[in-house]
C-alpha cells in the first residue's frame, strides 16, 4: 500500500458512495487505476465492504447498551462466541482484558428489549456474570480510521 491507496482509503472513509471520477480527481489518478485499487485492496481484505451509518433512534432503537461478561473459564469461549453470533441485537463482541472476559455492544427499541436479552445473555453455558451499562448519548461514535493514522502511514 502507497500514499495513493491511503488517501483513496481516506476518501472512500468520508463517502463511501462517492464516483471514481471524483476520487481520481482527488488523487490524481485516472478513473481506471482508482478503480484497479480499489478492487485489489477489497481482494486483499483491505476494504471489506461498503456500509451506510444509519440514524438508529429514527428507526426505533433508542436503547445502547454495554454489557460486560465474565466466563466460567477460557474453555467456554468457543461457545460463548458461537451464541453471541447468532443474536442479531448484539452489535459487537470484544475480547477484552480487566474485569470482564468480553464487551457486547446491543442495540434494541425498548428496556423490555434489553431484558430479553439480558436474560439470553445469561443463559448461556459457561457466563458467570455480566454487568450492563446504559448509553445515555453518543458524544463521539466513529467508524473510520482517523485521518492522522493515515497520514502517519503514508509518512512511513
Amino acid at each position: 500500500m502507497d500514499s495513493i491507496d491511503l488517501n483513496i482509503l481516506n476518501l472512500l472513509q468520508k463517502n463511501a458512495r462517492q464516483k471514481a471520477s471524483a476520487i481520481s480527481e482527488g488523487v490524481h489518478l485516472s478513473v481506471s487505476a482508482v478503480i484497479e485499487r480499489i478492487r485489489k485492496m477489497e481482494k486483499e481484505g483491505i476494504i471489506k465492504n461498503f456500509t451506510v451509518t444509519l440514524d438508529t433512534k429514527k428507526l426505533g432503537y433508542d436503547i445502547t447498551a454495554y454489557v460486560g461478561v465474565t466466563l466460567e473459564h477460557p474453555n467456554c469461549y468457543d461457545g460463548f462466541i458461537e451464541v453471541i453470533n447468532c443474536m442479531p441485537a448484539v452489535l459487537s463482541c470484544s475480547y477484552i482484558t480487566g474485569d470482564f472476559d468480553f464487551l457486547l455492544k446491543v442495540m434494541t427499541d425498548t428496556t423490555d428489549g434489553l431484558e430479553k436479552i439480558h436474560r439470553e445473555i445469561k443463559t448461556i453455558k459457561g457466563v458467570m456474570a455480566i454487568k450492563t451499562f446504559f448509553v445515555l448519548s453518543n458524544v463521539k461514535d466513529e467508524i473510520s480510521i482517523p485521518e492522522d493514522s493515515l497520514k502517519k502511514q503514508r509518512e512511513a
